[in-house]
């Protein structure tokens, strides 16, 4: 009803694309991957090969250098279908930016070719047993001992957490400077002492791997600290926060209309009292209700998707905009199951699966009780 103006040829052409593929190399195996726990490595290695990974990389580290708004597409489209085991948006548009944004030259040619390739996947460690949206509350530490730093500590709900070859870790560096003690490490999954525990076993996001990561004495050279200086990180997490939570809202929106889809086809397939569902006017209006809150959120995250490309997305708007649409993502979702009746909680219904898979969108990134806090600072 409100056409999408940030879209030209050039990016609904790469859409198709991706559309494509997704149907062709990862629909037909997302129920297998449910029941591994994971997606398989060659689909990281295909979307490596046509260039879904790391739209955004400069060219001199392996990437073609396109704008956010491609990284939008992918984001986007994996939603469209359901498939949330894949992990490329926080490979690509999380982990990746931190490495080109305060990484090393060294860092840079070493890992981003790898990143964009495929051949490399990534995680972020911040969450641990005791510390979720507060991240001064960090336990990890990282002790200097001259070339290299001394890593301990555990880290829990790590996306992509058993592909992962490489990670971020969030750890202090100086336990008694509160946040200003914080730096990141990259950390490689091989070296010694690093420790994979179990593919948690979530209500939804099935096919993610979301891990426990633990540390015991791994040696971590110096070389790998993110930034010229320790104390960094704080500043660092809080600058890239803003992009995360823009995409957790553009896979929100995307989820919300796909599922308002799927229940139109099925509320005029559906038959009850000898007539369509949707010929009954509570169907109607909630549909219509629906239509309407979607098309607002669109609108707004269309919006704060121009402010990024900009590099004009604050805080506080991101916040608002991540509360929002994965508020409203849960509401469609719970909406469509009821209208969908008995079937919309048999898991083989695209809803069904959805429907589980969106809850935990208002807890990461933040919690949204935490990005309320964060509007109401801002007042």
């Amino acid at each position: 009803m409100i056409p999408r103006t940030l879209f030209d040829a050039d990016l609904e052409g790469f859409r198709h694309s991706v559309r494509k593929f997704l149907e062709q190399e990862a629909a037909p195996y997302h129920e297998q991957w449910e029941k591994d726990g994971q997606v398989s490595r060659e689909l990281w290695r295909k979307a490596g090969e046509l260039g879904f990974l790391c739209p955004t990389m400069p060219e001199e580290y392996g990437g073609v250098g396109a704008d956010f708004r491609y990284s939008a597409v992918v984001i986007e489209e994996v939603a469209y279908a359901g498939l949330t085991g894949i992990g490329w948006g926080l490979h690509s548009d999380i982990v990746a930016p931190y490495i080109l944004n305060y990484g090393s030259e060294e860092q840079k040619q070493h890992y981003l070719p790898k990143l964009v390739s495929g051949e490399m996947v990534t995680a972020i460690a911040m969450t641990e047993p005791g510390a979720g949206s507060d991240l001064q509350g960090v336990k990890t530490t990282a002790v200097k001992n001259g070339d290299h730093y001394v890593l301990n500590g555990s880290k829990t709900f790590i996306t992509n957490g058993q592909l992962a070859d490489l990670v971020i870790v969030v750890a202090k560096t100086d336990p008694k400077a509160g946040a200003k003690g914080t730096s990141l490490l990259l950390v490689e999954a091989a070296w010694d002492g690093f420790e994979k525990g179990q593919n948690l076993n979530k209500v939804g996001m099935k096919a993610q791997d979301t891990s426990e990561l633990f540390f015991q004495d791994v040696k971590v050279p110096a070389t790998h600290l993110l930034g010229s200086i320790e104390g960094q990180g704080f500043v660092q997490l809080m600058q890239e926060l803003p992009a995360e939570r823009l995409q957790v809202a553009l896979s929100a929106v995307a989820a919300a209309e796909a599922a308002w889809q799927w229940t139109l086809d099925y509320v005029k397939e559906r038959k009850a009292f000898d007539k369509p569902v949707i010929s009954f006017q509570n169907t109607r209006f909630k549909m219509a209700e629906m239509k309407a809150e979607i098309t607002a959120a669109r609108v707004f995250t269309d919006r704060c998707l121009e402010l990024h490309l900009d590099k004009k997305l604050d805080i506080p708007t991101a916040a608002m905009l991540k509360q929002l649409t994965t508020d409203l993502q849960c509401k469609v979702m719970d909406e469509c199951v009821q209208l969908h009746g008995g079937y919309g909680y048999m898991w083989e219904y695209p809803i069904a699966r959805a429907w589980a898979d969106s809850r935990v969108q208002r807890i990461y990134a933040g919690t949204n009780e935490i990005m309320k806090e964060i509007v109401a600072r801002s007042f």
